[in-house]
């Protein structure tokens, strides 16, 4: 009879403010095979929102919130070029910054966000981005999904894994993580599966297939499914509408990774 691999407990990580949960040896495994995969898919992933500097990442990614890269690299050059520095966003006020964003959604708020965030470090940080979580937290508009993109691409620090609408997606048809778990959740998870000098570059990685394969909306692998998805996922919810499966071999390769609710498994074909 053979012995059931029992969850074992993740590196330790005390400056984290959660706990990792268990799992087990085969599921991070599994999780290191689909790293791999990926990153011979996109060798290249990386951060999409242009930016020089930390400030201009944060206020790029704090513009980036239910808007599109695409749309946020369109308004941030004259942006940038009107306001250089932290304490030139400081002097100005929130009305000044809003010509420059008026065509990114919600730019009133993300005008006085992003003005008081300036404002902030300015004051209280000598005119640099501070490159803890903690800190980072204190700044209006930033919460960790943005704190997570600041610190991982600009200083090239692992606080956490960024779980935007991509990789919460593909976290769950890859089966990383149950269906019905929340964001908070899934970047547990994440960090418990991969380990962590990889949590920015996985968050890229997912990004780069989310936008460029495995679409919320629309099939762009087509029928026969991408061979990514076929190896790790499960059939899409728009796929399986359609009355096209899993291919054969796609639920042989997901063993080791935790059961879906019967909803879900109905829903995958």
């Amino acid at each position: 009879m053979t012995e059931r691999r029992k969850p074992t407990a993740p590196p330790p990580h005390p400056d984290l403010p959660f706990a990792l949960p268990q799992v087990s040896a085969s599921q991070r495994q599994r999780a290191a095979d689909l790293l791999t995969h990926l990153e011979t898919a996109y060798p290249d992933a990386h951060c999409e929102l242009d930016y020089k500097s930390p400030h201009e990442l944060l206020v790029a990614t704090i513009l980036s919130a239910q808007a599109t890269d695409v749309s946020v690299n369109k308004a941030t050059p004259l942006l940038f070029a009107r306001f250089p520095t932290p304490a030139d966003y400081a002097a100005s006020t929130p009305e000044q910054i809003e010509p420059f964003i008026k065509t990114i959604g919600l730019f009133r708020n993300k005008a006085r966000a992003i003005h008081a965030a300036m404002r902030e470090i300015a004051a209280r940080f000598g005119g640099d981005v501070p490159r803890t979580m903690e800190d980072l937290l204190t700044l209006r508009g930033v919460a960790r999904k943005t704190a997570n993109v600041v610190l991982g691409n600009a200083f090239g620090i692992n606080a956490g894994l960024v779980v935007d609408t991509h990789v919460e997606r593909l976290a769950k048809r890859f089966r990383l993580v149950p269906q019905t778990t929340k964001v908070a959740d899934i970047e547990k998870r994440l960090c418990a599966l991969f380990p962590r000098d990889r949590w920015c570059q996985v968050s890229h990685l997912l990004i780069f297939h989310g936008r460029r394969a495995c679409k919320a909306r629309g099939v762009k692998c087509g029928p026969e499914g991408h061979p990514i998805c076929n190896r790790f996922g499960v059939c899409c919810e728009l796929r399986a509408s359609k009355g096209v499966s899993s291919p054969p071999g796609a639920r042989r390769s997901n063993r080791g990774s935790q059961t879906r609710p019967a909803a879900s498994r109905r829903r995958s074909g």
